[in-house]
């Protein structure tokens, strides 16, 4: 029976007394998903957000991305701390080594994402946290059980619990379009590493040469 997190989600958020708000930390891939993440969590956690993504590429687009976070975190939540982890990208490096050739979605993904949640949940039990979880399953290009599924094992392993989420329910995606739109936020056209790049790279050359056929062609 396939499990529905997004029902989870709501279960453990029900039992919460907001009085007292649990602490969470939340890993952050980038300002636009994580728009309507803090939305949803900030009336019932006591956040911490967590910007750890050694795969993204280069360093000046990581760079990017952690600025455009913490701009969105003055504008909107200015009580919610941001924790900027090491870019440590030789692990990244070497986690892909041997899947350069993979498609999108595939191991060197998973991979990845069990980099990023297992360094998560290890800071979440080093600082006292009740709960780690990532913005990551708002995105349709995610698969979302995967990610819990990881998260879920991580939790196994260091003792915190995970909070299970399917962040891309209730026009969750389409939410965080349109806090991008009203805050200005940057939203990236390629996942973040430089696999994704080269595809994003590839698919524009192609685009462009469609177009210059199409443009001969009416004249």
């Amino acid at each position: 029976m396939t499990r529905n997190y997004y029902q989870e989600f709501l279960t453990i958020t029900k039992k919460i007394d907001t009085k007292s708000k649990p602490k969470l930390l939340l890993h952050v891939c980038c300002a636009p998903c994580s728009s309507h993440c803090l939305s949803v969590l900030e009336p019932y956690f006591d956040i911490t957000v967590f910007y750890y993504n050694p795969n993204i590429s280069p360093f000046e687009e990581y760079e990017r991305r952690l600025n455009e976070e913490k701009k969105y975190l003055s504008l909107v939540h200015p009580n919610i701390k941001i924790v900027d982890a090491d870019y440590d990208s030789e692990k990244f490096d070497e986690l892909s080594r041997g899947l350069e050739n993979l498609q999108e979605g595939g191991e060197r993904c998973h991979k990845c994402y069990r980099l990023r949640l297992q360094k998560t949940g290890e800071y979440a039990k080093q600082n006292g946290f009740d709960y780690f979880t990532t913005t990551l399953t708002v995105s349709p290009y995610k698969h979302s059980a995967t990610l819990n599924e990881i998260g879920e094992e991580v939790s196994n392993s260091v003792g915190v619990k995970y909070l299970f989420s399917d962040f891309k329910k209730e026009d969750g995606y389409r939410h965080s379009i349109e806090l991008s739109k009203k805050y200005n936020l940057y939203r990236q056209d390629y996942c973040g590493c430089k696999f994704s790049k080269n595809l994003r790279d590839e698919y524009k050359l192609l685009k462009q040469k469609i177009d210059a056929e199409r443009s001969n062609k009416q004249d």
